[in-house]
């Protein structure tokens, strides 16, 4: 491919863009992609896919531990934290072949440096200082760790992207945040045997989810040994002989061999050129984009994280996929953010869509609540405390399903599956109508029949 004239030029070869470019080039469009770091971004190479992989190591202790209900008698187990993370390694290397392959195959010329915008349809590759005359050019370089404020020793502090590769298990870990990252890692270090101490400056855990989701995954990480301190943070960090003196906000002090902040991500918008062109950024920090992710300048889009509108990995490659066929497809195409489903991959899992039950009050005349909490089948035998929670938020106006939350085991997998079914507007009595599949957890989605507590709203007067 010439370095010139292209149709379109993509800046960031992680999910989003490597999709986008994918259709694109489907579409008959002649596409170049600039990729500093690695082919996959940051879910593929460090983020939820290797993360994953490390939940499922995390989750074998418990195995072991519950086998001996059922008969098992196993061995003493033994882990090793350098095996986990080179096994980790060869997987990620081998999606990232997947992902350049997939360009190759759709003839994406692939550039591995950094570019930056130098005017409406200009890319410089710094690598190499040549430019790339472009018709349409596509920002889709995703978001980095943010530490936030500096404090005394934040050169210690590690981000999630670190942790991938630390060269061995720390035996206690103090990890400051209460979003995904930090209650997904939170779980997966104290699986594999760390002590973890979790801080976080908000009133509980998960902020945004609904509170009895919050209330009840707390609840079971502590039960898991997880100590978490809220309305607290870290003030000082400082090296000492045998691992680190976290100082926290109220002057409580406490050691640990590693310390790692998971205090959110920011979109990565520095040094792109964004300004010189006069590419705005909205007050979230995130690139401005309309509907069809176009920023304020005609022929500049982008998509994913930079925008910072829903950060999953899902709706970056929906964005992605929805541009292409926008601009190369002659169909444009709009991303539908409503109900969109998620999980945190914690211990126990978390599964969400639609509505909290704070918001359907504030948003809807009258709303009817239906919540179990039950302990799983497994956790019987096994002797386990543990329970899962499930919880339907229903429209009492016309019985619509417009939230659903789960904590337990497969909450993920429930979720994606309910979500087709809150997505159709399906209603409470069309889950009443479907017949349960016993003995499982998600019969109890489709037996829920008491509401727990109905909200009316006070007309205004």
């Amino acid at each position: 491919m010439p370095d010139q004239d292209v149709d379109l030029f993509i800046i960031g070869a992680g999910s989003g863009g490597v999709r986008a470019g994918r259709i694109a080039a489907s579409h008959s469009a002649r596409v170049m992609v600039a990729e500093e770091y690695r082919v996959g971004g940051t879910c593929v190479i460090r983020g939820c896919v290797p993360k994953k992989l490390l939940v499922y190591a995390s989750r074998f202790a418990e195995e072991f531990a519950d086998a001996a209900g059922y008969g098992w008698t196993v061995p003493e187990p033994r882990f090793d934290w350098p095996t986990l993370i080179a096994n980790k390694d060869r997987e990620i290397n081998r999606l990232e072949a997947a992902y350049t392959t997939t360009l190759e195959r759709h003839k994406v010329g692939l550039v591995k440096s950094r570019a930056v915008i130098e005017d409406a349809n200009t890319v410089r590759i710094v690598e190499t200082g040549a430019r790339v005359r472009a018709k349409t050019i596509l920002v889709a370089t995703g978001g980095a760790p943010y530490h936030g404020a500096a404090i005394a020793g934040l050169e210690h502090v590690i981000s999630s992207n670190e942790a991938f590769h630390l060269p061995q298990l720390p035996k206690r870990i103090l990890i400051q945040g209460g979003g995904y990252i930090a209650v997904e890692f939170a779980g997966i270090f104290a699986g594999l045997g760390s002590q973890v101490t979790l801080v976080y400056r908000g009133e509980n855990i998960l902020r945004g989810f609904d509170d009895d989701v919050r209330a009840h995954l707390r609840g079971e990480m502590e039960k898991r040994g997880i100590i978490i301190i809220t309305k607290q943070t870290v003030a000082a960090v400082e090296k000492v002989e045998h691992g680190y003196d976290v100082e926290l906000s109220n002057n409580q002090s406490m050691m640990a061999d590693q310390v790692m902040f998971a205090t959110g991500r920011q979109p990565n918008v520095k040094n792109l050129g964004l300004e010189a062109v006069g590419v705005k950024l909205a007050p979230n920090g995130g690139i401005a984009v309309d509907a069809y992710s176009k920023t304020s300048v005609d022929n500049i889009y982008a998509i994913g994280d930079v925008t910072n509108r829903v950060n999953l990995t899902p709706v970056a490659i929906r964005e992605g996929h929805a541009f292409a066929d926008t601009v190369f497809g002659d169909k444009p195409t709009r991303v539908d953010y409503a109900d969109v489903p998620t999980a945190v991959f914690s211990e126990p899992e978390v599964g969400t869509i639609g509505l909290t039950e704070a918001q359907a009050c504030a948003q809807l005349a009258k709303v009817d609540i239906y919540k179990t909490s039950f302990r799983p089948m497994k956790a019987t035998l096994a002797g386990r405390d543990t329970r899962s929670f499930m919880k339907l938020v229903v429209d009492g106006t016309n019985d619509r399903v417009v939230g659903c939350h789960i904590v337990g085991p497969d909450a993920g997998e429930l979720i994606q599956v309910i979500g087709i079914a809150v997505k159709m507007k399906a209603t409470k009595a069309d889950f009443d109508a479907t017949m349960a599949v016993h003995p499982t957890a998600a019969e109890e989605l489709v037996t829920m029949r008491e509401k727990a507590v109905s909200h009316v709203r006070q007309a205004a007067e």
